[in-house]
């Protein structure tokens, strides 16, 4: 079949895809289950309904499955098979952003074009399906694969990860982790993190034709915009890292003023830094501080105060890692030339990583594809995954000289 011809029209089986276990019936089951953030939108129901769905599977197929509630209504699930080391972690998130804006019914997951279509198909319900097929066809042949297989489905991610870190406050722990979020099949070792900083500009309020009463707070907000452009210049100078590049910083918003005839005694200007492994929000509020000092040289009444945001962490595993090389492995046995790249957006395996866990992202979907209005996933790309995830589970981890942890970066 051709063009733009729907292929898959009927709505998908839970059951049957449970019995089967095939991942791309597991993806389109997951992604009619809305789960989407309540954090993020006021329609969002969470992530119980797709717990609920993964946990009958996972406990049908043989797995001892432990349901943990983070918050009322907001649950992660873990689920084990075997026993020993090693504890292989298999993670993902259930959680989805909101369907605003949306071009596609974004709980109807149809296939055209050899793609599964709606809201979570790339991000990243087709990462957790894969995750899923595994599972199940392990637990039929459970002599296959060494030590103990874990399963880590969890809340929250697209917000504030309270899912993650509530199991890595229970005791989760494992001896190597592929969480499967959208990577287009490269494997990624490292992570950018991020850290947000309010700036607070101080003005004075006066009528729009009293000059030499006012003083402009959105002004003060400029010169510090302005101001930026040495910083860029200052971070691009130096080496990049060689899979995230550069650090990064940009204005997210700026609010100020109450009306055009009044200079604006107040402005709220939010900066956002992408940063790397290593480089915490006294790093970035270190660089934003010289930054203002720039930008006062321009303004000398410059008033205002800078306050800490959310951050959360860059990480990374060495390139050479045995986790990295085992699943490069992996990939080459089921016919996939691996690539190696950095993830620029923040994901969860930076947390598995601060726990002591190495951990690497490697998925189905382009992360270009993820939140979109018409998202979607690759059948070829999830099935894809999901073999070599398959080989790679049932491969005893090799030791080597890149077991430790990556140098840490330090650019700026």
């Amino acid at each position: 079949m051709q063009g733009n011809l729907q292929l898959i029209d009927l709505p998908p089986d839970p059951r049957q895809a449970g019995r089967t276990g095939d991942p791309v019936e597991l993806t389109r089951a997951l992604v009619a289950v809305p789960s989407v953030n309540p954090q993020l939108s006021p329609a969002g129901t969470g992530e119980a309904e797709a717990v609920a769905l993964c946990a009958e599977w996972l406990t049908g197929w043989g797995f001892d499955v432990e349901v943990v509630e983070t918050e009322p209504g907001r649950p992660s699930l873990v689920a084990q098979l075997g026993q020993g080391a090693p504890r292989t972690l298999l993670n993902g998130h259930l959680d989805t952003v909101g369907v605003e804006g949306m071009e596609i019914d974004p709980f109807d997951p149809v296939v055209r074009d050899g793609r599964i279509l709606g809201r979570g198909s790339c991000d990243m319900k087709s990462g957790i399906a894969a995750i899923l097929a595994v599972a199940r066809k392990l637990a039929q042949e459970p002599q296959r694969f060494p030590g103990t297989l874990v399963i880590a489905l969890t809340s929250d991610e697209e917000h504030a990860s309270i899912g993650l870190v509530d199991l890595l406050e229970r005791g989760l722990v494992a001896d190597r982790a592929v969480v499967t979020e959208p990577t287009s099949l490269a494997l990624c070792p490292a992570n950018r993190g991020f850290v947000w900083t309010h700036l607070h500009f101080r003005g004075r309020a006066a009528h729009g034709s009293r000059p030499d009463l006012g003083r402009d707070a959105i002004r003060s907000a400029g010169y510090v915009l302005a101001a930026l452009d040495g910083y860029e210049n200052e971070v691009t100078a130096r080496p990049a890292h060689p899979l995230l590049g550069h650090v990064s910083i940009h204005a997210g918003t700026i609010t100020g003023g109450s009306t055009p005839s009044i200079y604006p005694a107040r402005c709220e200007l939010v900066l956002e830094s992408r940063t790397l492994p290593g480089q915490g929000p006294e790093h970035v509020v270190s660089l934003v501080r010289r930054t203002l000092e720039r930008a006062a040289q321009r303004d000398p009444h410059q008033d205002v105060t800078l306050e800490e945001g959310l951050s959360r962490p860059g990480a990374e595993i060495r390139a050479d890692h045995p986790l990295v090389e085992d699943l490069m492995r992996a990939c080459r046995a089921e016919g996939l030339e691996p690539r190696l790249q950095g993830m620029s957006a923040w994901v969860e395996s930076a947390y598995l990583i601060e726990a002591g866990i190495p951990a690497l992202c490697f998925g189905p979907g382009a992360i270009d594809d993820a939140h979109t209005s018409t998202e979607s996933v690759s059948i070829e790309e999830i099935r894809q995954a999901t073999r070599v995830l398959e080989r790679w589970v049932c491969s005893p981890p090799t030791r080597g000289k890149g077991s430790a942890p990556a140098p840490r970066s330090g650019d700026g």
